[in-house]
């Protein structure tokens, strides 16, 4: 399920949130004013057992309309189940808070996952599910958690072609944000 929750960044996950709600509109419109932009898209019939170069062709019109409307340059498809090779080294570095010089645009077509992003004095969780489209906008701290068990297919679109470039801020801040699972899953 799509989810937004927002907190204090002096607090943790255990705090009272400002905000949590599952309403797709309502999310929309909250992330706005942080500059993230979020959609919820249709995705074909079976998308999540399309193999990458024909989940590409069938997701062709809402990528191309990305690409004109945002200046993505290029796309591509991520597959990651607990059996992906090194995936808990994996994890780890996406659980690391960190920046990027573009947008990191995800449309996730099966599974999900939990972005953090951490936006002045607040954290801000975004559940992302199949059809949830999120655009962190470059320079935004923020991190991402597939889970402890990850199962998880999305498209990425970036502008940059060297494609996924993370800098890593140094902040502990991640270690207070829902993150009981990550000693279980090392």
């Amino acid at each position: 399920m799509s989810r937004l929750i927002v907190y204090p960044a002096s607090a943790d996950c255990a705090a009272t949130p400002t905000l949590d709600t599952a309403d797709g509109a309502r999310m929309a419109s909250a992330l706005a004013g942080y500059g993230v932009r979020f959609e919820q898209h249709p995705l074909p019939a079976n998308a999540d057992s399309i193999d990458p170069p024909e989940l590409l062709q069938a997701m062709a019109t809402t990528i191309d309309s990305l690409k004109a409307q945002f200046g993505y340059q290029s796309c591509d498809v991520v597959k990651v189940t607990p059996a992906t090779p090194n995936i808990t080294k994996a994890r780890a570095g996406f659980l690391a808070e960190h920046i990027h010089a573009e947008d990191e645009c995800r449309l996730m077509i099966a599974g999900g996952g939990t972005f953090y992003l951490h936006l002045a004095d607040e954290v801000v969780q975004v559940d992302v599910t199949a059809g949830d489209l999120i655009s962190v906008p470059a320079g935004a701290m923020h991190w991402f958690d597939m889970g402890a068990t990850p199962t998880f297919t999305a498209l990425r679109l970036f502008t940059n072609p060297d494609g996924w470039v993370a800098n890593f801020t140094g902040d502990a801040i991640a270690l207070r944000f829902n993150l009981g699972d990550v000693a279980a899953a090392e």
